[in-house]
């Protein structure tokens, strides 16, 4: 290895993986700083829910990129590697190794691979989307997109309404499918620089053994009392409920709670299979997505 080579780690893994507390290992070991990459642990609002690290572990070496946006300032996958590649950049000018920990594959491949250039989305546009888009309404959005961009309608699932949001936001915004701009060759990513090593690992668990964790963790929080009083403080700043962190794993089923609609016990059980949902698709993406990675097994 060149002197003047740059080197990074990247840890993926499924919520309630242990991420962190392997990361923290690493940075000491290494001499390492952690940068987050899971898109709901950049907002300040969700501490315990989101499984932020804790202050005594932030103390033990320099965390970046959490807790850095408000829940009503969302943050795209562009917006994230760009503030990540400022920071590793400083990280290494320090003399340091970036360490970049999360569960979201898309941040890691706008990070490794880059992204299509697609133009800014006209906000007016985008708000009236984001706020008339929700899964309740998706299948409608769905017939919309039909209309407007067959090809991506066609790909999308009619419940999907996060997604269909985005298709549609893309093709009134530009005049072009999201698949024009797809096509174009991503840019902007660390495989494609010669000055920079990267050790990519990904952290695979067995499916029973995860879901246990899942579910333990995610009661644990309850039990604390933390979960519910965030989730009192997050609905108390009036945010749109389309907004990204108002759909965090255990949110909205909190504010059922919350609102009576379902017992305690009920908005525990719902979250619960949320989270073990939302840890499948994570390790089915990682396994799809990162099979050249090292595959790590805790």
């Amino acid at each position: 290895m060149k002197k003047s080579m740059k080197k990074i780690i990247l840890l993926a893994g499924p919520t309630a993986s242990g991420k962190s507390a392997t990361a923290l290992g690493w940075a000491e070991k290494y001499g390492g700083e952690i940068v987050n990459s899971d898109s709901m642990q950049v907002y300040a609002e969700l501490e315990c829910l989101t499984a932020r690290p804790s202050a005594e572990e932030m103390a033990q070496c320099p965390h970046h990129l959490y807790a850095v946006l408000k829940g009503d300032d969302p943050c795209s996958a562009d917006r994230w590697r760009d503030m990540a590649i400022m920071v590793i950049e400083d990280i290494w000018q320090r003399g340091a190794i970036p360490i970049v920990v999360g569960g979201t594959g898309l941040y890691f491949k706008s990070l490794t691979e880059g992204l299509s250039p697609v133009p800014e989305i006209d906000l007016d546009i985008r708000r009236e989307i984001r706020e008339t888009v929700t899964s309740e309404t998706a299948p409608e959005a769905h017939v919309r997109l039909s209309e407007l961009d067959p090809h991506m309608a066609q790909k999308l699932s009619p419940g999907d309404s996060q997604r269909i949001s985005r298709a549609l936001e893309v093709i009134l915004s530009t005049g072009k499918s999201l698949k024009y701009w797809q096509d174009i060759p991503p840019t902007g990513g660390l495989d494609g620089r010669d000055d920079v090593m990267i050790h990519k690992n990904a952290l695979i668990m067995d499916r029973t053994e995860l879901y246990e964790r899942c579910n333990s963790r995610f009661r644990l929080m309850i039990e604390q009392g933390k979960a519910i009083a965030e989730v009192r403080a997050l609905r108390a700043l009036n945010y749109s409920p389309t907004l990204p962190v108002m759909k965090s794993l255990g949110v909205p089923q909190i504010i059922r709670y919350l609102t009576e609609e379902i017992t305690l016990e009920e908005a525990i059980s719902l979250s619960q299979t949320a989270t073990r949902q939302f840890a499948k698709r994570q390790m089915t993406w990682f396994r799809n997505q990162c099979g050249s990675w090292n595959h790590l097994k805790l």
